[in-house]
């Protein structure tokens, strides 16, 4: 318990360093999440502080008092310091993969458990008509927060799959990175689902969808 507080600690402080809000999550216990808060029903990760989005701190002594007693998961608030596109893992893998996605377009990107990628992106800018309406992209501005590594999930780890410091902490404009995705999925279908992650995320969404 020890270790996975210090290293939540660890990372939390890392990235307020580089001038990321930080704001602290639940603490997973067994498969719940607990925050403290007696009669709170959320048992999903989830943030701490009931105004958590103001209270969020770069502030080193505000950050090692949050974590000098229990493992919070580490939440990065959106909208602020960076927006984060999330994406369906096979489109984001076609944006990894994609010779475009290179210097200045490329950043910042986590993966979540639960098959979903995060791409770090400059704030402010909403999606373009074409994403708007996609499943597979969903964009995370003011009022939002995601997990960041290492915190887990019950699924699992959140990972990077490109860290921070590999990009030199930069973020690429979120216009250029939205274009690609657009031209992704302007691809015939054909050559998208001759990706190997797409035909079974194609599968999941629409067993998903038959459901609701």
């Amino acid at each position: 318990m020890v270790l996975t507080r210090q290293r939540l600690r660890r990372a939390a402080l890392r990235m307020a360093s580089n001038g990321w809000p930080i704001t602290p999550g639940a603490s997973l216990r067994a498969r719940r999440f607990d925050c403290g808060r007696p009669g709170c029903p959320t048992t999903a990760c989830h943030p701490v502080l009931e105004h958590w989005e103001p209270a969020a701190s770069v502030d080193r002594a505000r950050l090692i008092e949050w974590w000098r007693y229990a493992p919070h998961s580490v939440l990065l608030p959106t909208g602020v310091a960076f927006d984060v596109l999330e994406i369906a893992a096979p489109l984001g893998a076609l944006l990894r993969e994609s010779r475009r996605w290179s210097g200045p377009r490329r950043g910042p990107v986590a993966t979540i458990p639960t098959g979903r990628w995060m791409f770090l992106v400059t704030p402010g800018e909403p999606l373009c008509d074409q994403l708007a309406g996609e499943l597979s992209v969903v964009r995370h501005g003011r009022g939002s927060w995601v997990p960041a590594p290492p915190t887990r999930l019950v699924e699992g780890p959140v990972r990077w799959l490109v860290s921070p410091t590999e990009v030199g902490w930069r973020l690429p404009a979120s216009a250029p990175v939205q274009d690609i995705l657009s031209d992704l999925l302007r691809q015939p279908a054909q050559r998208r689902r001759s990706h190997p992650r797409w035909g079974g995320w194609m599968n999941r969404t629409a067993s998903a969808s038959s459901q609701t």
